[in-house]
């Protein structure tokens, strides 16, 4: 039941606003990315405007036992940031993006969406990596590890997070880096939204302008396949490729006659000299005539595009790691993709090393530096209701392209958040660490709308 009147009183101390159920502007602001969960109502939204805001809601749900859920981008698979029930803190008012570039760094608030923020540093000629999606709030992708464009050549995005103001479940406003709370600090890189909320965070900016990038298709075979991911592990670190394989939809980006076939879709970044790029790229394009090339010189900002893909009315997917890729492993996931009844399937293949692999797995809550690439196996559809049968497609062929440590997962891409899948996903010192960190500055909970690491009782 809503308690109107202690709404009300939240409100009054709010720089920002609390928007009810009855508010002609509730539907617009509560919108999931994935729609299936638009049937979801929280008690109330809370469009925070600041840090003290964070504080005072925070405060709120802990003293009336309201669940909390925070959104950036809203990009959970698993719907962690539409709640039904419960409060909706609402980060998307903490835009602002401050650039030094005499020192190169940026500070973002915890609202910024990855567009926005390289954008804004691509106007000095620099850059932080995060995904390959605009639309992503830079916080959700940081708190996940941050797997992209340029993480061969710069690393995940947590290795580029020196510092972070953070507002934990005690109310207290924490800035916190390698010598102030550093356990916290570890945590936070990689080990989610367990913590607390991230107001605002300072990253490390790089000289990244003109690149070679863009996408680029072409015909699926298994022995195409698996040469594409030879290619993308012996390139120079300068290059970083994130390639799914499908059955090509009639999407609109998508000329009409490649409708239908078998695919290699492949989005490229090569942030080295023009030379070297153009013969790394030309290996992709020497494997077959290619169906679309859009591969070519741009000012980084540019992969983003001008347009956002389209969202799915619902999602299955699996994250999983693999040491090793064959053709045999190449022909199950083609064999798999022709057999999908969803509207659309793919395999995503994300190829590590470079400078991912040269951090330690214990010096971050990231703990799988050394694995050499991380599949994701994803099914998109318009019916929830179908969700059974497409979970078992998902699960079957992320079950046959694994391996390594069962059940380990990248947690931004991690599609279970039962208690032993979200437990396997780290290693096992990493997990310890982090129950740790999350029994000293959450014991009761209070963040758990996540992939939840409960506190130890």
């Amino acid at each position: 039941m809503t308690n109107h009147s202690s709404l009300h009183a939240l409100a009054k101390d709010l720089t920002g606003e609390v928007i009810e159920p009855a508010q002609p502007s509730f539907d617009s602001h509560k919108t999931a990315f994935y729609d299936e969960y638009n049937d979801r109502t929280p008690q109330a939204i809370v469009r925070v405007a600041d840090a003290a805001d964070v504080r005072r809601v925070i405060g709120y749900a802990r003293d009336t036992g309201s669940g909390l859920a925070v959104r950036a981008g809203g990009h959970s698979v698993l719907g962690h940031s539409s709640p039904d029930g419960g409060l909706l803190l609402d980060l998307s008012g903490l835009a602002a993006i401050d650039v030094d570039p005499e020192r190169a760094t940026a500070w973002a608030g915890g609202g910024v969406l990855a567009g926005d923020y390289t954008r804004a540093t691509g106007e000095h000629g620099l850059a932080t990596g995060f995904g390959d999606t605009p639309s992503v709030g830079v916080s959700g992708i940081t708190l996940g590890g941050g797997v992209g464009f340029l993480h061969r050549k710069l690393g995940l995005t947590i290795d580029s997070l020196l510092a972070a103001e953070i507002v934990t479940a005690d109310g207290e406003t924490r800035v916190i880096d390698a010598e102030n709370d550093p356990d916290l600090f570890w945590a936070i890189r990689g080990g989610g939204g367990n913590f607390g909320v991230l107001t605002r965070m300072k990253f490390r900016l790089h000289p990244i302008d003109a690149v070679v990038g863009g996408m680029m298709i072409l015909p699926a075979t298994p022995e195409l396949v698996t040469e594409f991911v030879a290619a993308s592990q012996e390139a120079s670190d300068d290059l970083s490729v994130i390639a799914g394989v499908a059955v090509a939809p009639p999407l609109p980006f998508l000329p009409a006659e490649v409708h239908g076939q078998l695919i290699v879709m492949g989005f490229m970044v090569h942030a080295g000299d023009l030379a070297t790029a153009e013969r790394e790229v030309g290996r992709f394009r020497s494997m077959a005539t290619p169906l679309v090339d859009g591969v070519q010189p741009m000012s980084y900002p540019e992969i983003y595009g001008d347009e956002e893909p389209p969202h799915p009315a619902a999602m299955s997917v699996r994250s999983v790691f693999s040491d090793g890729f064959t053709v045999e492993d190449a022909g199950a996931a083609i064999d798999a993709l022709t057999s999908s009844t969803a509207d659309m399937s793919v395999l995503q293949m994300r190829v590590l090393g470079g400078a991912v692999s040269r951090v330690s797995d214990d010096a971050t809550a990231f703990g799988h530096r050394s694995r050499a690439m991380i599949l994701n196996v994803a099914a998109a559809y318009q019916d929830p209701g179908s969700r059974p049968e497409h979970e078992t497609w998902v699960s079957d062929l992320s079950n046959r392209l694994a391996s390594g440590t069962p059940g380990a997962a990248y947690l931004n891409f991690l599609g279970d958040d039962s208690p032993d899948a979200v437990r396997a996903a780290f290693p096992q010192s990493t997990w310890e660490q982090l129950v740790d960190v999350k029994t000293k500055y959450d014991q009761d909970n209070l963040f758990s709308s996540n992939h939840n690491i409960p506190p130890r009782i």
